[in-house]
């Protein structure tokens, strides 16, 4: 196994390059193989740190180029794979464009020509106590990560990276750190949570779509949480009883802000302050904890 494997011996995660990803569902050697992967300039990559709002954005993605379908997708993630997960029977590459994916990978193992300036690129991100949150209780309803047994165990996991997708920090700041060499568009989950139709139409005009005010409605309307948890295309639960115990939870929760208020206690909310800023100095983020700010 070279340096840049590991296998620490943990039956849920295996790493690559500090990017930690579900065994059994991808492996080293097809991540490596994607440095490689094929980009046309019309493709459109969505980037996320698990659960930053991926599936939220990528519904209000595929609705946007939703005319420019021409397959019957049963779920939005067959418009829109992440593209680490390969999918059996399904060719990430032989699409018709506009071709969507989604992705965790980190800033250093993307496709190379992504960093030519190729295709465009969105990336959302998320307040890491609210992405912490939200993971503790994915963590207790998904049988394909370990169920962490308490808040207190994940804030050490979760601050060290040994978690689903690494470092919050390292993936943050390594996108962040390249926004140059990339055509990106940076968003928080928190802008989106604030004024969604603003989100849709910043999201549109970066894509290049002009739509008529009906159909940002329509879009609006669509990805509301509440809309979205009923929607099938969306919410996952045609998830097998082998991929998820639906009477722990759902994979759409709340999607809320500032629910980690609901979770940390005042220490642990200062140990977390404490290492956020050591981690994130000079990053100029504007990071939003609560919406009243």
């Amino acid at each position: 196994m070279s340096d840049d494997q590991s296998d620490s011996g943990d039956v849920y995660l295996q790493e690559y390059k500090g990017y930690h990803f579900l065994r059994g569902k991808s492996s080293s050697e097809y991540i490596q193989s994607l440095e490689d992967f094929e980009i046309r300039d019309s493709d459109v990559f969505l980037m996320t740190y698990p659960k930053s709002g991926t599936v939220w954005t990528q519904q209000i993605m595929t609705l946007i180029f939703e005319d420019d379908c021409t397959e019957d997708y049963q779920q939005n993630y067959e418009r829109m794979p992440w593209i680490e997960f390969p999918l059996d029977g399904y060719d990430f590459v032989n699409r018709p464009s506009p071709r969507l994916y989604a992705t965790h990978l980190p800033y250093h193992m993307v496709p190379k020509a992504l960093k030519e300036k190729k295709a465009k690129v969105i990336y959302v991100f998320r307040n890491p106590k609210d992405t912490m949150v939200s993971y503790f209780h994915f963590s207790k309803m998904m049988n394909d990560l370990e169920t962490m047994p308490s808040i207190t165990e994940l804030i050490e996991r979760y601050l060290n990276g040994k978690v689903l997708g690494g470092s919050w920090f390292d993936h943050v700041k390594g996108w962040y750190d390249h926004m140059d060499q990339v055509n990106i568009l940076f968003l928080s989950y928190e802008e989106i949570s604030k004024d969604l139709r603003s989100a849709v139409l910043k999201i549109s005009k970066f894509v290049g779509k002009q739509l008529e005010d009906a159909t940002i409605d329509n879009i609006v309307e669509r990805s509301t949480f509440k809309n979205m948890m009923n929607d099938p295309k969306v919410n996952f639960e045609f998830l097998f009883d082998h991929d998820a115990d639906k009477k722990k939870g759902h994979f759409m929760r709340k999607g809320t802000v500032g629910d980690w208020k609901n979770t940390l206690t005042v220490a642990q909310n200062e140990y977390f302050d404490e290492v956020f800023q050591a981690k994130m100095k000079g990053v100029p983020l504007k990071m939003i904890w609560n919406l009243d700010e």
